[in-house]
């Protein structure tokens, strides 16, 4: 499964990275069905939030290194080096860029309804993301 990162540059800016979430390990259920695991990771806290529609925020760093859920709405990161991507329901990325200039944020469709993991201390992004 794809998942865009973005995060902070050696120069303060921020930009997006496209990662892949493995599904290393076959489990079997009880009736003999088989389906993909990832590995399991630990959050820091979970929190949901509801922005609304036409929110357009300038440039901040994200408050915390963490995993977005989309629930409803679209909405679209822009970062230093000009590039955006968007976002709607069921779709996941990593707000990595804790430091520097950040990025922008801006919901197209709402209130965008969102689901935030926020990583623990010490979380390597590798541990996740291949």
């Amino acid at each position: 499964m794809e998942i865009i990162r973005f995060f902070e540059t050696p120069d303060g800016g921020s930009r997006f990275e496209q990662r892949e979430l493995p599904f290393p390990k076959t489990f079997t259920d009880e009736y003999g069905n088989d389906y993909q695991l990832g590995e399991p990771f630990d959050v820091g806290s979970a929190i949901f939030a509801e922005l609304p529609h036409g929110l357009d925020q300038s440039w901040h760093g994200a408050p915390n290194r963490q995993l977005v859920l989309v629930l409803t709405g679209r909405l679209e990161v822009e970062t230093t080096d000009g590039q955006i991507r968007r976002w709607g329901p069921g779709q996941v990325f990593m707000a990595d860029d804790t430091g520097g200039k950040g990025h922008k944020t801006r919901v197209l469709e709402g209130p965008a309804r969102l689901l935030f993991l926020r990583m623990p201390e010490g979380f390597k992004v590798d541990q996740l993301l291949r």
